[in-house]
């Protein structure tokens, strides 16, 4: 079936519509290019066509492009990716002249693009490659350019139109930080033309008027000077080392589409229009071909867009849609829970053991949409709405309706028992009953419940109403269909979930608490804090295992050790307890008391390492190498990763890596840990581990699976990736 239809009117408009068959939303395929091309082709060469409008069949415009697209290039090579992204700028420019002579920039017919909807990627590139750009007028549609947040950037002539469109500055944030924009707002960044109700009428009415210098664009005409300056122009200059500093600042120079952009773009502007395209075209390519690009769409686009469809949900349970969420804990976890889920039109009924606590959860819910009216994200009426989702009691009876129950009490098995049986009491027989712990193992405080089987982990991460992933914990009797409900309650409220069987800190934990154990300890040896955190950032990671303990407070810490080391005995490792209890008996409680591994001002923002600290932990004279630190500071994450599969504790390597990097912030440009393995190569991981573990201990020990792999010259996605469940 066609992807791109055309119809011509009786004026003389040829409409051609987009519309892929059998997608929500279009994705512009190879098969789509090769239409479009001939449609244009065929739009341009009728004398009785006097213009062309692009728009689309469905509520939406375009969601960008086809990604398999980019495998097939790839699969050709560096020469394969090139002339591949170059077919696509031939189109796109054939569009942009739309027949015009070379020399006098006329006779040309205007092409107009008629947005009903979102467009993102190549869905605001086509546009721009248009005369005039119409968009209806619908708040909830979002116009952008998402690429750079999978690793690559917008590589169909988006950076060089946009720089040249807008100048440098005001492209930056919707090329460099992914701006989503309204219409509304696209319009007035210049993104767009025009906001109406009916862009197809416009459109074509606009077409029928256009004259010659209408559709010429700016970088086509004699004289054309960059919006805000070149970069050999003093202003243009200033603006270039900016960016370049904002980029490094953000990304400490771990991801390479950024700054392949800025390059693209400064090459592009000090050339013709067209020999810029190409130039964008070859960094395009060598981001394309870097082996972070492919692993970043792998996880942050592909998997997790598989995962967020369902691609673990139990065969053969029906909807279990979420009518009512009973939340029991009216603290800032379970505020947060009531808060998404009542955003996602759930009736919620949240608990606690007094009025005056449970008011107090409902009051978080009010001030954070309070904010939102402020920053023009919600308004006065939707406030209203979620809010009257909500109720908060302390009546246990107000949860004989609810299907779904969450329990978001203190980390203490026994409240937890106690609580698990007053509210069976009261609940449906076919309500799902979930707890929020961290680290309690789920089998054990399913002993609390009558039915063990309607009885799961669902683990948010705080704070809930920004991190994106949730996961969901089986235990050793949990049922299919609690899976299923705790699944499609996570899609309800537009998170990404991971299911995880049952083990002690479940899958994030288990890789976290390694990672800022390792941090402290190199403390304890002597290293110096700023190449901790510092070696840390230099890898991706958002924030260093110093800067994470004082982030989710060093009380919590000394928690987890004291249960730890109860839970395990002999086998627990105390190497950081002297000096996490040493700061906690010295009130150093992180961020929330100004004080921890950084002091903070009175306004709570950090004012670099504590010398108290230091002075209590010395730096040593003999600092390890910076390769050393982040050596010990990835394999800590990675190694307990693998072992997690080894164990059964993951079932699938797309939750891995998808967990790693939503939960925890694991090193993006890597796609994960089980991406970054296959990257660098088993047998290099193996090299490193056994030098770790002769260095430093136990901990770092090469895990069987691991090893063998190495041996097979093996790699993850090749033996436990969906494509080799396929092929088995």
């Amino acid at each position: 079936m066609a992807e791109f239809t055309m119809e011509k009117d009786a004026d003389g408009v040829a409409i051609i519509t987009w519309d892929l068959p059998g997608r929500s939303m279009n994705v512009l395929t190879q098969q789509g290019i090769e239409e479009l091309t001939a449609l244009a082709d065929e739009a341009l060469g009728d004398d009785s066509v006097k213009g062309i409008v692009i728009t689309s069949g469905k509520d939406t415009f375009a969601g960008g492009m086809d990604l398999n697209i980019l495998a097939q290039f790839k699969e050709q090579g560096a020469e394969g990716v090139f002339e591949g992204t170059m077919t696509g700028h031939k189109m796109l420019r054939k569009l942009e002249r739309a027949g015009m002579d070379p020399k006098t920039n006329k006779g040309g017919k205007p092409v107009a693009a008629a947005l009903p909807g979102t467009a993102l990627g190549i869905g605001l590139e086509l546009p721009l490659a248009c005369h005039r750009i119409f968009a209806a007028n619908n708040p909830k549609a979002k116009i952008g350019l998402p690429e750079i947040q999978v690793g690559i950037f917008p590589g169909m002539g988006g950076t060089t139109r946009l720089a040249r469109k807008l100048g440098v500055m005001a492209a930056s944030p919707f090329l460099l930080q992914a701006k989503m924009s309204s219409p509304e707002q696209a319009q007035k960044a210049g993104l767009i033309d025009e906001v109406v109700d009916d862009p197809v009428a416009a459109a074509k009415a606009w077409v029928l008027e256009a004259t010659d210098k209408d559709i010429v664009k700016p970088w086509d005409e004699k004289g054309f000077k960059v919006p805000g300056g070149a970069p050999y122009h003093p202003a243009g200059f200033q603006t270039f080392v900016g960016a370049n500093a904002m980029i490094m600042g953000n990304t400490w120079g771990a991801y390479p589409a950024p700054k392949a952009m800025l390059s693209a773009v400064y090459e592009g502007l000090m050339v013709p229009f067209d020999t810029a395209l190409k130039i964008e075209a070859r960094w395009f390519t060598k981001v394309i071909m870097d082996p972070s690009s492919g692993s970043m769409i792998r996880s942050l686009f592909l998997s997790k867009e598989a995962l967020e469809k369902g691609a673990v949900r139990p065969e053969g349970v029906p909807d279990q849609r979420v009518k009512k969420v009973g939340v029991l804990g009216a603290g800032m976890m379970g505020a947060g829970i009531a808060l998404v889920s009542a955003q996602a039109g759930i009736e919620v009924t949240l608990i606690d053991q007094t009025q005056e606590a449970a008011d107090k959860g409902k009051a978080y819910v009010e001030n954070y949409l309070d904010a939102g009216i402020k920053k023009r994200k919600t308004t006065p009426e939707k406030k209203d709405e979620v809010l009257g989702r909500i109720t908060a009691t302390t009546d246990y009876d107000a949860l004989s309706d609810a299907d779904l129950i969450i329990e978001a009490v203190f980390e203490d098995p026994g409240i937890k028992a106690e609580v698990t049986k007053n509210v069976e009491a009261v609940i449906p027989d076919t309500c799902i009953f979930a707890t929020n712990t961290s680290t309690l193992p789920i089998t054990d405080l399913a002993k609390a419940s009558s039915r063990p089987d309607q009885f799961i982990g669902i683990h948010f991460f705080s704070p809930v109403e920004k991190m994106a992933l949730v996961e969901i914990i089986k235990g050793k009797e949990t049922g299919d269909r609690a899976v299923a409900k705790a699944l499609d309650y996570v899609r309800q409220i537009k998170k990404t979930p991971i299911v995880v069987n049952d083990a002690r800190f479940f899958y994030a934990n288990r890789c976290i608490i390694p990672y800022i154990n390792e941090g402290v300890r190199l403390v304890t040896e002597g290293t110096e804090m700023p190449l901790i955190d510092n070696a840390a950032r230099l890898l991706g990671f958002p924030v260093g295992p110093l800067q994470l303990v004082d982030e989710t407070s060093i009380d919590l810490g000394v928690k987890i050790a004291k249960a730890t080391k109860a839970a395990m005995g002999d086998a627990y490792d105390d190497a950081t307890d002297e000096i996490m209890f040493w700061m906690y008996d010295e009130g150093r409680l992180g961020r929330k008391s100004n004080a921890g591994f950084y002091d903070y001002d009175e306004k709570g923002k950090r004012a670099g390492f504590s010398p108290v600290v230091q002075e209590r932990f010395p730096a040593s004279d003999d600092q390890p190498e910076l390769t050393e630190v982040q050596h010990r500071l990835m394999m800590s994450q990675v190694l307990e990763a693998v072992r997690a599969l080894e164990e059964g504790v993951l079932m699938d390597i797309r939750e891995g890596d998808v967990g790693a990097i939503l939960g925890w912030g694991f090193a993006p440009w890597s796609g994960g840990p089980f991406s970054w393995l296959d990257m660098i190569g088993a047998a290099k991981a193996v090299e490193i581990c056994d030098h770790l573990t002769e260095a430093y201990g136990e901990r770092f020990t090469t895990p069987k699976l691991l090893r063998e792999m190495a041996q097979k010259g093996e790699t993850f996605y090749g033996r436990f990736g969906p494509d080799a469940a396929k092929a088995a």
